[in-house]
């Protein structure tokens, strides 16, 4: 199979157990996740599979959206409920006080990464120098906060939407927000709720992919590739020129069934005569040529 489907990833999960439950239910190897979730935190995780691997990397670049509940006044090793307590506080804070603080958080800010985390630093992978009782130097990492809402607050609990940039670690904006606040901070709960395009209510749960498995209705859930970039304009080549982009080769205005004058630098869905998705492809109008962006070659035996 070729294409991605919206998990629904439910508390205990591994985004790897996620994976590798997959490659059980729809006996295939070629699968790949869009980046991590913690295993306490919930939501949606798009699976790619077979040729649609190749859009993982996409994906994960994409815009996130997260409902998190910070719990003030605790802070733990690993930024959430699930570590061992350093510090406890009372809150002496007003509701004000709180969306004042937080709101100094939207925008471009710097983030520590976590220790209990995946990034690597000398070749290891943090979470692995953490649990044994390591702490290494991390550099501060940019990333985009682009809307905070507080949805909900009932101190010493506050829940919030996060709309972010990829590399966000919520647990540590939860963390800084208490450490501003001067009473700490942990995160207690978090549910992805969006990633680009994709939202909850497109997901499916592990139990219910099974479910469409058994029934032989895969394909009801799979999403092909090129949804992904359905913002792009569409070509469909004529059977002449197939070869070259079975081959993954620029073409010409004169390979195209339909005109297209072709913007410069401007990406285009490309499909062959029999109307399969092979990949993006942009306009360089110096060669007057189509060259490929992106190929998802799917399999043709």
């Amino acid at each position: 199979m070729n294409g991605i489907i919206i998990i629904n990833k439910e508390r205990g999960f591994t985004s790897f157990d996620v994976v590798a439950k997959l490659r059980g239910i729809c006996h295939q190897k070629k699968i790949g996740h869009t980046g991590t979730l913690d295993p306490d935190a919930t939501g949606v995780l798009p699976v790619c599979l077979g040729s649609a691997t190749g859009v993982c990397d996409l994906l994960a670049d994409k815009t996130k959206e997260y409902e998190a509940t910070l719990l003030l006044g605790i802070t733990t090793d690993t930024q959430d409920t699930t570590g061992n307590v350093l510090t406890e506080m009372d809150v002496n804070l007003t509701e004000a006080d709180v969306i004042s603080c937080i709101r100094k958080f939207t925008g471009d800010i710097e983030q520590i990464p976590p220790m209990y985390s995946a990034i690597k630093i000398g070749g290891k992978k943090l979470y692995e120098l953490a649990r044994r009782g390591e702490t290494v130097e991390r550099k501060p990492r940019p990333v985009a906060i682009y809307s905070i809402d507080v949805l909900d607050m009932d101190l010493p609990r506050v829940t919030m939407r996060v709309t972010c940039s990829k590399g966000t670690y919520i647990r540590t904006l939860c963390h800084d927000i208490g450490q501003s606040l001067g009473c700490g901070g942990t995160m207690e709960r978090l549910v992805r709720r969006r990633v680009g395009e994709f939202g909850i209510s497109d997901a499916v749960t592990l139990a219910a992919v099974q479910e469409y498995a058994d029934a032989g209705k895969l394909d009801d859930i799979l999403i092909p590739v090129d949804e992904v970039f359905a913002r792009y304009g569409s070509i469909r080549l004529g059977e002449a020129a197939d070869r070259l982009l079975y081959n993954g080769n620029p073409f010409r205005r004169r390979d195209i069934l339909e005109k297209n004058e072709g913007t410069d630098g401007e990406r285009y869905r490309v499909y062959d005569s029999a109307g399969t998705f092979y990949g993006v492809f942009f306009f360089d109008n110096e060669r007057g040529i189509y060259r490929p962006y992106k190929m998802f070659i799917p399999d043709r035996t």
